[in-house]
C-alpha cells in the first residue's frame, strides 16, 4: 500500500506517532510530510518523531514528491492531526503548500483522504469546511478516543482513534485491539 502521511499543527502528535509505530513500513511505502507548526508541536508535545525505517519524509514547501501529481498512484492519504485552519484551506482549494497540494489531488482523483482535527469546539465556519469536504469525498475523522475497551494508558486511548484510520484505510489494527471485542 502507498500512503502518504501529513501532520500540521494542531495538538495530538501522539496520533501521528502512534499511526506510524503500527503500520509496517517494511511492507507498505510510506511518505511524510510535517508542516512547520507540526515541527514545533512535536517538540512541544513529545519533544522528537520517531520515524521507522523505510518513512520518505519531505519538506512542506516543495512540490517535488510524486503524491503532488495525480499521475502517480497512491492508496490514501491521512492528515493526522489535522489544524481547522488546514482544513479550512484543504476546503477552499488552495495548494500552496505540499500538504494543501497533495490533499487537492486525492480529492480530483477520488482517492482516499481522511483528515483527523483535533480541536474542538468548532465554529459555524469550520462546520461547513467539514460539510464542504465530505461533498467533495474527504473523510473527516474527529481524534475523539473510545472508551469502551477501558484504555488504562494514554497511548491505549489514543490507539482507539489510530485504529480507526488503519480500519479506514485498510490495514488490520495490531491483534492486541478489535473493535468490538470483549477483554
Amino acid at each position: 500500500m502507498k500512503l502518504v502521511i501529513a501532520a500540521t499543527g494542531a495538538s495530538g502528535m501522539i496520533y501521528l506517532q502512534r499511526l506510524l509505530d503500527q503500520i509496517d513500513c517494511r511492507q507498505h511505502d510510506v511518505h511524510l510530510v510535517l508542516s512547520g507548526y507540526a515541527k514545533q508541536v512535536v517538540a512541544d508535545e513529545i519533544e522528537k518523531l520517531r520515524l521507522p525505517a523505510g518513512v520518505q519524509e519531505y519538506p512542506e514547501r516543495t512540490m517535488n514528491a510524486p503524491f503532488a501529481s495525480g499521475s502517480a498512484l497512491f492508496d490514501a492519504m491521512v492528515v493526522v492531526p489535522c489544524s481547522m485552519g488546514t482544513l479550512g484551506r484543504i476546503a477552499s482549494g488552495t495548494g500552496e503548500t505540499l500538504i494543501l497540494r497533495a490533499a487537492d489531488v486525492f480529492l480530483k482523483e477520488r482517492r482516499k483522504l481522511i483528515l483527523v482535527p483535533r480541536e474542538t469546539p468548532w465554529n459555524l465556519i469550520q462546520a461547513r469546511n467539514c460539510c464542504s469536504l465530505l461533498e467533495a469525498g474527504a473523510i473527516i475523522l474527529p481524534a475523539s478516543p473510545a472508551f469502551y475497551s477501558r484504555p488504562q494508558t494514554i497511548e491505549e486511548a489514543a490507539d482507539t482513534v489510530v485504529h480507526r484510520i488503519l480500519d479506514l484505510i485498510g490495514l488490520p489494527p495490531p491483534k492486541t485491539f478489535r473493535w468490538g471485542e470483549a477483554e
